[in-house]
């Protein structure tokens, strides 16, 4: 059984393997895409294969759209070559559920994919293409938090974007200089009106990504590439908008154990593998089942109809209390406790850090006792429900098979976001019970991560850090510390009352202090961490989400 548009012919065999195919023409709506394409998304990975495929795929499926989504990959491109050409571009869907039960299913919704490369002419044309294009209205993007990124931690450009503001917009390489240039593209040809919609895992996300455009339309125009006019295009929203949204679904790499299955199912070509970049892909995607997406209503061209699949298209300010809600309380500041404390403590994954006392403790406190209080209720999402499915479905779910080595990736551009808004919060608060000085999981966690740059587990072996291009930075500004070593305040203050990193000052807010005890604590020695974790952690409160 091969997946390809031949392949999934016979029908018989794919549905013998408990596989759902698409029942509408998959070649007519790819073509339909590529004459007059509407949804154009970059970064074409995991998590935008099962997820803003699927509802892609949804919206087809029920008649409600008549073409899928072009995708567009800037970084890696050996996901198109090893992912998307050899299979007619469509996506094997596993949806792993608690039970131990998958659903299976053939996407037919990604219907071309081009590699953002200017130094190759004819995917480069094809790319202007499909900006050029006024029946397109929605580019959305799946890159993560660092590819909006324009500078280093001391402010000054990278080098490759750099290159870009030098080079000009025929010559990008980036991701966010090739938006621009693609932006730069549709104004000289109609200036036709788009929403830029980020549906990364950050708050701010549309901030983040207008923010990074402007800058480089606006060094563009220093060095003359671009006209006043073009910047005064992506800046009036109401002709080039920058949606805010919120999004939330696990996707671990691809499982073994589904290989296994498929390839005994004899669907070809299932075993996974690593790109040169370092992506892990398959012809599948894993996945929860459990995911969210809210989107800011703000579309100047229009939208393909997502309400028809789930998707909440409402205020802006309703779509940042959700993504607040998610990112600094309910969900990911837990991704990384369990992160880096599940690293030091020798997990591998996270469902089996659900059966470890001190942890579930720590994530449940830390969340509801000193994260909820500073949440604003978004309305449309019960707060209180999503964390109970967090702590009591999704992580617990043996199935998935996410590792807090996964998690523990990029962390240093994640602390600010997942717990400075919260910090600055308590800073704020004029409730005497609400301080800073009086939070202990917080802190502990912030103390965790310091302790984990350590390098070295809680047996005193050496463990491998996950990817973080700050990590030597970081731990330069603390001093290089081994275990056992006793930090002065002084050799933590460079790192701990960095706003890049946090959010804020650490000590202004009162909890400096707190987290250079805690980490020599948790740096005294071998065992030295589970023992901290028993000391804040204790027996009490564990038993509700613990599940064997």
């Amino acid at each position: 059984m091969k997946l390809t548009f031949e392949g999934i012919k016979d029908t018989a065999a794919w549905q013998s393997a408990g596989v759902k195919l698409p029942e509408y023409d998959v070649q007519a709506a790819a073509e339909k895409a590529k004459a007059h394409p509407v949804w154009a998304h970059f970064g074409a990975g995991n998590i935008f294969r099962i997820f803003v495929g699927g509802l892609a795929d949804t919206l087809i499926a029920k008649g409600e759209m008549d073409r899928g989504i072009t995708c567009v990959e800037t970084f890696d491109f050996d996901v198109v070559d090893r992912i998307y050409a050899p299979y007619d571009n469509l996506v094997l869907a596993v949806t792993l559920n608690a039970d131990a039960t998958t659903d299976k299913r053939v996407l037919g919704s990604l219907s071309e994919a081009i590699k953002a490369q200017s130094g190759v002419p004819e995917a480069w044309s094809r790319l202007k293409a499909v900006f050029a294009d006024p029946s397109l209205q929605m580019v959305s993007f799946t890159i993560t938090e660092k590819g909006y990124a324009l500078k280093n931690a001391a402010g000054a450009f990278f080098p490759f974007v750099q290159a870009d503001i030098d080079n000009g917009p025929d010559k990008a390489t980036g991701a966010m200089a090739i938006v621009c240039a693609m932006l730069l593209h549709r104004f000289e040809n109609g200036r036709a009106p788009l929403a830029v919609v980020s549906m990364d895992n950050c708050s701010h996300n549309g901030e983040k990504l207008r923010g990074a455009v402007l800058t480089m339309a606006d060094e563009w125009l220093k060095k003359g590439f671009v006209p006043q006019a073009f910047v005064d295009y992506i800046s009036d929203e109401a002709q080039v908008a920058f949606p805010w949204s919120m999004i939330d679904k696990i996707t671990p790499h691809p499982d073994e154990r589904i290989a296994k299955a498929l390839t005994d199912d004899g669907v070809e070509g299932a075993q996974p593998f690593v790109t040169e970049k370092g992506s892990v892909g398959a012809i599948y995607v894993n996945s929860e089942n459990p995911h969210y997406l809210l989107i800011e209503n703000a579309f100047p061209n229009g939208h393909p109809p997502l309400e028809q699949c789930g998707v909440i298209i409402t205020r802006r300010d309703i779509v940042e209390k959700s993504a607040q809600m998610k990112v600094a309380t309910c969900m990911n500041p837990m991704d990384t406790a369990l992160g880096i404390f599940g690293c030091m403590l020798g997990y591998t994954q996270v469902s089996a850090e659900m059966k470890d006392k001190e942890l579930v403790n720590l994530i449940t406190r830390l969340s509801e006792n000193e994260a909820m209080p500073m949440v604003a209720d978004p309305g449309v999402i019960d707060h209180e429900a999503f964390l109970h499915e967090v702590l009591g479905e999704r992580y617990p779910n043996p199935f998935l098979q996410d590792s807090p080595q996964r998690t523990a990736t990029d962390t240093s551009r994640k602390i600010a976001p997942r717990f400075g808004t919260t910090l600055y919060a308590y800073y704020n608060s004029m409730l005497p019970a609400h301080r800073a000085t009086k939070l202990v999981y917080i802190p502990l966690v912030l103390a965790g991560w310091l302790r984990y740059l350590v390098g070295v587990d809680d047996r005193g072996d050496a463990f491998e850090l996950s990817p973080d291009p700050n990590i030597e930075h970081v731990r330069s500004l603390m001093g290089n510390p081994k275990l056992g070593d006793e930090c002065p305040e002084a050799q933590l203050y460079p790192l701990l009352a960095n706003r890049y990193y946090f959010g804020v000052n650490l000590f202004e807010i009162g909890v400096g202090e707190t987290v250079v005890r805690m980490f020599n604590e948790l740096n005294r020695g071998p065992r030295a961490i589970r023992e901290t974790l028993k000391k804040y952690c204790g027996e009490e409160k564990a038993e509700e989400w613990i599940f064997d």
